[in-house]
């Protein structure tokens, strides 16, 4: 007898909230005030906001109380998008960063080395941005080292405890996007809060962490050989691709010269490149938006205050929520009750992105500021 297969019923699309996970950090804060009002007087310092963590809770729709990386692998094509459907894990990690003292001088590696050297910890690279969503005047992140540094001189400075002193700084305003390809190494200061936005990884490899001990005393591992083995001095001399105000210096690029994708203002690219794109919308009205039929997206409200709705539906969202907003959603609209800022996230298709733009009337250029692939 042959058996016939009962076809699944389908799973009705609806944007859905997912729940942080706050990570315990020396660098941390004791307060996450404002974007998380309930988040204070800390019994130890958190320094991160994991908004796409596999193990983060889905709050609301068909997938509540499942973690995001079992809905996932649940997950049908009309949530996933066709461009996305063979994806076995969850492809970004979204975060909130909050440092109030510095992080250690680090490096990413990149997918090759990671899938070569790294298969225990997923073998997955990570290439980042961060976003600024507040800062002090005082704020400042180190990205790439500064021309004609050598291995040699690193290794020097790093036994005379003068690291910092080879990288280039870069003061931090409200706004200004960073994008950081794996191989550059950095640092990230206090005083600021960042979005960050990245490749599915937590390999990070650290190169010098100012002498700090954890909590039993003990110095933080630091991974110095890997580190200069991932790190392409010849390629971070002299900062690489960034774009600074609009112009190229060095490794990240400032929202100032991010232009339109379309020809809605709001609608702003702040960074592409083959694991995820960015673009931040302001709005003070409600926004009417749809989703992209081959790929799913993250919606991660930077500030403000209001509902989402779709169809006849409506859903509460404030600062400091993560939603996914399924492929097949089509129209869904945020009626904001305060001033709201939201970044957007997905995989993208950089072809189409780039052809899009351009037929927008950006100049090639320009596209080469934001876009890298």
């Amino acid at each position: 007898m042959t058996l016939t297969p009962v076809p699944l019923e389908p799973v009705p699309t609806a944007p859905t909230k997912i729940e942080p996970i706050f990570r315990a950090r020396i660098w941390g804060a004791r307060s996450l005030a404002p974007l998380y009002p309930d988040q204070i007087n800390l019994p130890e310092p958190v320094g991160e906001a994991w908004l796409t963590a596999v193990d983060c809770r889905i709050a609301t729709g068909p997938y509540v109380g499942k973690f995001l990386g079992a809905a996932w692998r649940e997950m049908p094509v009309e949530w996933r998008g066709a461009a996305l459907a063979n994806v076995p894990e969850f492809p970004i990690l979204a975060k909130f960063i909050f440092p109030a003292d510095k992080l250690s001088i680090q490096v990413h590696p990149d997918d090759a080395y990671a899938s070569a050297n790294e298969q225990s910890a997923g073998g997955r690279g990570k290439t980042e941005m961060w976003h600024a969503v507040s800062a002090q005047p005082d704020a400042q992140v180190l990205i790439g080292l500064k021309p004609d540094v050598t291995r040699e001189q690193f290794l020097a400075a790093l036994a005379a405890h003068a690291v910092e002193e080879l990288f280039e700084p870069h003061a931090v305003r409200v706004g200004d996007t960073f994008f950081i390809p794996a191989g550059t190494p950095h640092a990230i200061g206090p005083h600021m809060v960042l979005c960050e936005i990245q490749e599915y990884s937590d390999l990070t490899y650290r190169v010098y962490d100012y002498g700090r001990v954890d909590a039993h005393g003990n110095p933080r591992e630091l991974h110095i050989e890997k580190a200069l083995e991932v790190t392409d001095f010849a390629k971070t001399a002299g900062g690489g691709r960034v774009t600074h105000a609009g112009s190229q210096v060095a490794g990240a690029h400032r929202e100032g010269g991010a232009a339109p994708i379309s020809g809605k203002p709001a609608r702003r690219l702040l960074a592409a490149c083959p694991f995820f794109s960015a673009e931040r919308h302001d709005f003070t009205a409600r926004l009417d938006l749809r989703s992209d039929p081959s790929r799913f997206e993250i919606l991660i409200v930077l500030s403000g205050s209001g509902a989402i709705g779709w169809g006849d539906r409506k859903s509460v969202y404030r600062a400091g929520d993560c939603w996914f907003i399924p492929a097949s959603q089509g129209e869904f609209s945020l009626h904001p009750q305060t001033a709201t800022g939201i970044v957007r996230s997905t995989v993208p298709d950089l072809s189409e992105l780039r052809a899009e733009m351009h037929r927008n009337g950006m100049a090639l250029q320009e596209i080469d500021k934001v876009l890298f692939a």
